[in-house]
């Protein structure tokens, strides 16, 4: 069964479901995007916010938590290849991590224009 195409999507869907799994609970930069997003869809009910609103604000979550995902299997990868200290592993690192801070932006201004005409 699971060397059918089916099969190979559920296997597939089964692995990142672990790996989801894996980030939210070892991982504490998801476990703050986690908390964050939680909070700001409770934000969402709370405040009514429109059916275009909460597309955006679940696209920007989703692209936090992504990214942040791909920043984490980043750092794990160069820890793994050269656990030492080494300028370019540094920069790989710190090139991830400023992806995750252009995620995060672009989901502040998300949430600033969906929010702050509410108040």
């Amino acid at each position: 069964m699971w060397n059918t195409y089916l099969g190979k999507r559920l296997l597939g869907f089964k692995y990142a479901t672990r790996g989801a799994w894996m980030l939210l609970r070892n991982e504490a930069s998801i476990q703050v995007q986690a908390v964050v997003a939680v909070g700001i869809t409770i934000a969402g009910f709370c405040f009514n916010i429109s059916s275009t609103e909460w597309i955006a604000q679940t696209l920007a979550i989703g692209l936090v938590m992504s990214i942040e995902g791909l920043n984490t299997a980043a750092e794990e990868i160069a820890n793994f290849v050269h656990p030492d200290f080494h300028d370019k592993i540094g920069y790989i690192k710190d090139v991830a991590a400023g992806a995750v801070f252009f995620a995060a932006g672009v989901a502040i201004i998300v949430a600033c224009i969906i929010y702050i005409p509410k108040f």
